[in-house]
């Protein structure tokens, strides 16, 4: 029986992880080596990512592997969205690269971007989202705060393409990561040149693109060394987390959407084209390219942060719960009906979020909760009635009937949402795999060494080797009322 193996290094906001992936016989197993923690580092007032730090945690999972003899046929490292490294020639990084919740750069990042270029027109250009963090606020934030960078460096990289880079030496942008830093063209399948002139941004920084499942070339000889593994291809597969993951979503047939879920919530639908249209941009959707050049029509929304958050500031206070124990804490909780708006803007940021919870309850003249316990509670619910909401406007934009909702990721295992989530939105839930990032990266390697045929194939392996979970919704009078309590919500 012939076992094909395969690395994944999937990098996300809170931890990074190396997974070796093995097909064999249509099914697919996955083990994870090494995980590592990850997050911004406190650098002269700045949050910045420890990207070498990273590095030489990927390669300790490597070399994990190596010890075990086992020989993979190719690697491929995927990562969150919009921020990047600068590299010129020979100098592998030329600066720390910022972390997307950095304050300083992201505080007028709208107002000095639009002041070019008119916000229907970055829409019209890239069908992307508005979102502070993007990448072209941030490049635009360098161009005038370190004009030196861009004067020195050859040109930017993304995370996941930058590790790539790393492994192979071979500097490419993936197409699924390229698209979420709006600066890209999904429609011409190339980086927006008005946009990148009106900012003043020089042609030199964009890297070129290649599509989701290329081959960039063999493992550095170097890292051979260093790690004792035997040579191998890299492949640029889907280097954004949540392209990975979609095209490991084990749906069949029409009607229904995926939704994405941890540290941040992606909720949307496939198209085969950009949906760049007025309504589409009144609803701040976003059109990322997938694996195949499709569109993910899709929403990036505040997800699992807020608990994150709540749960590091009561871990200082000596009340160091788990994940596990807050969802029990929550399931006991009655609801008190109070409910968050968690696309707020203080959310996004770090800092005190239980008091931001209370401080949002009573402006908006809710009483706020008060044990750990009613804060999940009312943090899940909200984001069950957002995704509600947001299911229904991808439905009027598109004219498509969405009945069921695949949760995929991390925020699957969290039983509790995902019966909210099938309350609130009234359609069938199906949660799992909790390791769509990482199977997708790996299956999307396998597609590019011809040892899987299609998208389609790999979502029947998908639905072959993961165990999933079923939520029907359950009757509530006071579905209705609630969802237009949480839209009468700022």
């Amino acid at each position: 029986m012939i076992v094909h193996h395969y690395i994944a290094c999937d990098l996300g906001a809170e931890s990074g992880r190396v997974v070796l992936g093995a097909l064999s016989d249509g099914r697919l197993m996955l083990e994870e080596i090494h995980r590592f923690s990850n997050g911004p580092v406190h650098v002269n007032d700045t949050l910045r990512w420890d990207v070498l730090h990273i590095f030489g945690e990927l390669k300790t999972g490597l070399a994990k592997i190596a010890a075990r003899g086992i020989k993979p046929e190719s690697l491929s490292c995927d990562s969150w969205g919009v921020d990047y490294a600068w590299l010129r020639d020979g100098e592998p990084l030329l600066t720390a690269p910022f972390h997307y919740r950095d304050p300083s750069r992201n505080e007028g990042a709208f107002e000095r971007t639009f002041a070019l270029v008119p916000r229907a027109e970055v829409f019209a250009e890239t069908g992307i989202q508005f979102m502070t963090i993007n990448t072209i606020h941030q490049l635009h934030a360098d161009l005038h705060m370190r004009p030196w960078v861009l004067k020195s460096a050859n040109q930017f990289l993304n995370i996941g393409d930058y590790f790539n880079f790393l492994f192979s030496g071979v500097a490419r942008a993936e197409e699924s990561l390229a698209s979420t830093t709006q600066l890209y063209n999904p429609r011409k399948h190339a980086w927006s040149r008005a946009l990148r002139t009106k900012l003043g941004l020089p042609k030199k920084i964009f890297p070129d693109v290649v599509r989701s499942g290329t081959v960039l070339g063999p493992l550095l000889r170097s890292v051979i060394a260093e790690t004792g593994l035997p040579n191998m291809q890299i492949v640029a597969t889907c280097s954004h987390d949540t392209g990975a993951a979609v095209a490991a979503v084990p749906a069949e047939g029409t009607g229904w959407a995926y939704l994405s879920s941890g540290t941040w919530s992606l909720l949307g639908i496939e198209s085969e084209k950009p949906i760049i249209t007025d309504q589409s941009r009144e609803y701040n959707f976003t059109n990322e390219v997938g694996l195949g050049g499709g569109i993910r029509f899709l929403k990036n929304i505040i997800g699992l942060w807020i608990l994150q958050e709540c749960r590091r500031h009561w871990a200082k206070e000596g009340r160091d719960y788990d994940y596990a124990e807050l969802t029990k804490q929550a399931e006991a909780a009655t609801s008190i009906g109070a409910l968050i708006n968690p696309n707020d803007q203080r959310f996004a940021t770090p800092g005190n979020m239980p008091q931001k919870i209370v401080d949002y309850c009573r402006e908006t003249g809710q009483k706020p909760p008060t044990t750990s316990g009613e804060f999940v509670r009312c943090t899940l619910e909200s984001l069950a009635l957002l995704y509600r909401q947001t299911l229904d406007q991808v439905e009027e934009v598109t004219g498509e009937k969405l009945t069921t909702l695949h949760i995929v990721g991390g925020g699957s295992q969290n039983k509790l949402l995902n019966q909210l989530s099938a309350n609130a939105t009234g359609r069938t839930v199906i949660a799992g795999p909790v390791e769509a990032t990482a199977a997708g990266n790996v299956l999307i390697q396998a597609l590019a060494l011809g040892h899987v045929a299609s998208l389609d194939e790999m979502r029947r392996i998908t639905r072959e080797s993961f165990a999933v979970a079923t939520y029907m919704p359950q009757p509530s009078p006071s579905r209705d009322a609630a969802l237009q309590h949480f839209k009468s919500l700022k």
